[in-house]
């Protein structure tokens, strides 16, 4: 098969212990998971019904790559979020299955213009020029599920510059792991390759060009970068 234009590259991430990279497929992420953070927005949280959205795939930054400062901001915020990357999918997926899909764990940044989303929030619009524009995703190497499984009482953590900024344990949660992936299949199939951002606690703040970032999901996955 030929193409009037090449084929967009396959997003990817490193693997940890392989020299296999792991193809993301789609980005999925959920808001208000952390019941400080949803306080700190001044929103509330809706435990029946998880609120979801997207970046795209190539929103992905990977291996440390410097991330640009993105246009039509003076609000860059950071969000440090477990993310958990799927091998397999389906639709309609039990809670007590959900854990089968996994392939690994990373630690990722959900990178957000803040001064558009709540410009979006104020007039009732969606929030896709704050949340999916291009570099908004850096994420980690994957530690395999099978090496690593994080439990209620590991750190997620995330320093700017060398000086803390976020940090929680995995407990405070409002929605855990498996009851995200069913949530999520019953609104989109799943497949092989998808990212899912677990929500972020509070202490989110904004980024200035220079700042280097150290995010960790303790004993799991570590990430640094820069804002460039």
């Amino acid at each position: 098969m030929t193409y009037i234009i090449d084929p967009p590259a396959i997003p990817s991430l490193p693997v940890i212990g392989s020299d296999q990279r792991f193809a993301v497929r789609r980005v999925f992420c959920i808001g208000r998971n952390y019941a400080d953070h949803a306080a700190e927005m001044g929103s509330t949280v809706d435990l029946e019904q998880p609120m979801f959205f997207c970046k795209p795939a190539d929103a992905v930054v990977s291996d440390g790559a410097d991330v640009p400062y993105p246009s039509a901001t003076a609000s860059l915020h950071h969000e440090v979020e477990m993310v958990v990357a799927l091998v397999a999918g389906g639709t309609d997926i039990a809670v007590e299955n959900a854990s089968t899909l996994i392939f690994g764990y990373g630690v990722g940044l959900d990178l957000t213009r803040r001064d558009l989303q709540a410009q979006a929030k104020k007039k009732g619009h969606p929030w896709d020029v704050a949340k999916g524009f291009d570099h908004s995703a850096p994420v980690s190497a994957l530690r395999l599920a099978a090496e690593a499984t994080p439990v209620a009482g590991t750190v997620l953590r995330l320093e700017i510059n060398g000086e803390q900024r976020q940090q929680t344990t995995l407990e405070h949660m409002l929605h855990g792991i498996p009851q995200i992936i069913a949530a999520l299949s019953r609104l989109f199939e799943l497949k092989a390759g998808d990212l899912i951002f677990t929500g972020t606690p509070a202490g989110v703040a904004a980024l200035q060009r220079g700042d280097r970032f150290h995010a960790e999901l303790a004993g799991v996955a570590e990430l640094d970068g820069r804002i460039v």
